[in-house]
């Protein structure tokens, strides 16, 4: 999975589910953003996102979409989230994945597990958590393997029939990705009808495996010399269905910041500029030109180093025309609504000029520094 334009190593303590996007630096490596320290940190993380949520807009000294704002709680019992909005979401951070390997358990030598999952950083744990209410309570949420991240996952054949994969046919994904979920479908069904206890039903599996992510692992090619993997679906969309798929695929690859340039022909030295920039693999470059074509607005930059493509929002107008109604209508859920939140906070400042004074541009300099990776809870 691309994430977003500079996620150093080092950096990766105390932000949200995306860090601030810079423009490519070519000497730099992205990694994945995810992750959670100790098991008691589920409950504390809970209680503090109640706290932060309950007095995040009284600190607030001017307006912002507040009727947008309630809707980000979800410590309840039933899940606000829109079935396009959970289709969007999984598109940006979510897998569908089949395991292979050697156990003596079963008469083939070989278990297969299939598993439906999505990674988030710690401080989204409360969306994994609606989540996990929208797909009926099936499936754990637990401590990821990298620093600082949590997991929903779901592995139950009887849960990926009944629950997951019809959510995925009805609503199905934009990104390269539905081939893997299209392939992985034809597993989980040939793990119905028990063929996976059977050599031939094995190999079946293995044809699907090898056209699904990565591929097959190293000891599996070895030990099975006659594969042929299936043809993996080519997914050519032409439209983005539904807004709220947008918003739930912003969530996860989206990046809402604020930029500072030296300028001599400002009094106070400096302009500010709002960004909005959406992430992907290379692969999905024909998604990105159909977002570009949606909000009408936005340039397409590729990677040099890394096979990610961004679509790059700067144009003011285009931002608080176009973007900001566009969630203020389909709101983002998880932490990445807090950046989002500033960032409007940073256009209303801007539109009414105060970002020209240095009172005006001290305040913009504090709200920055609180966005993405600034942002402590």
């Amino acid at each position: 999975m691309v994430t977003s334009y500079k996620i150093i190593e080092s950096e990766m303590d105390n932000r949200g589910s995306k860090s601030e996007i810079q423009y490519p630096q070519p000497n730099k490596i992205s990694v994945k953003e995810q992750r959670v320290d100790d098991s008691y940190l589920i409950k504390y993380l809970l209680i503090k996102l109640r706290y932060t949520l309950m007095n995040f807009e009284i600190n607030y000294q001017i307006k912002f979409p507040s009727k947008q704002f309630r809707k980000f709680s979800t410590l309840n019992n039933q899940s606000n989230l829109n079935p396009f909005y959970v289709t969007g979401l999984i598109d940006a951070e979510g897998s569908f994945s089949t395991t292979i390997y050697l156990s003596n358990k079963y008469k083939t030598g070989w278990c297969v597990q299939s598993c439906f999952q999505i990674s988030l950083h710690s401080r989204d744990l409360d969306l994994l958590l609606q989540l996990q209410k929208y797909f009926c309570g099936i499936g754990s949420i637990s401590k990821g393997k990298t620093r600082n991240s949590v997991n929903y996952s779901v592995s139950g054949i009887k849960d990926l029939t009944t629950v997951i994969i019809p959510h995925f046919d009805n609503f199905p994904l934009l990104t390269q990705k539905r081939a893997d979920f299209l392939l992985f479908k034809q597993i989980v069904v040939l793990m119905n009808k028990k063929e996976h206890l059977t050599i031939l039903g094995l190999e079946k599996i293995i044809n699907f495996k090898a056209s699904i992510n990565l591929g097959l692992s190293d000891i599996v090619k070895s030990k099975f010399k006659n594969i042929v993997p299936v043809e993996r679906p080519i997914i050519n969309i032409t439209t983005i269905p539904e807004p709220q798929w947008i918003a739930g695929f912003v969530s996860g690859e989206g990046n809402f910041g604020v930029k500072f340039k030296k300028s001599l022909k400002n009094k106070t030295g400096y302009q500010i500029q709002l960004i909005f920039i959406i992430t992907q693999h290379q692969r999905d470059i024909n998604l990105i030109k159909v977002l570009q074509k949606y909000f009408g607005s936005g340039t397409i930059r590729k990677d040099p180093r890394h096979p990610a493509v961004y679509l790059i929002l700067i144009n003011f107008s285009d931002l608080t025309k176009k973007i900001i109604p566009i969630f203020e209508k389909y709101p983002i859920f998880g932490i990445k609504q807090l950046d989002y939140l500033d960032f409007c906070k940073v256009a209303k400042l801007m539109s009414e000029g105060k970002h020209l004074i240095n009172e005006g541009l001290n305040l913009i300099r504090t709200i920055k520094s609180g966005m993405n990776k600034g942002r402590k809870l």
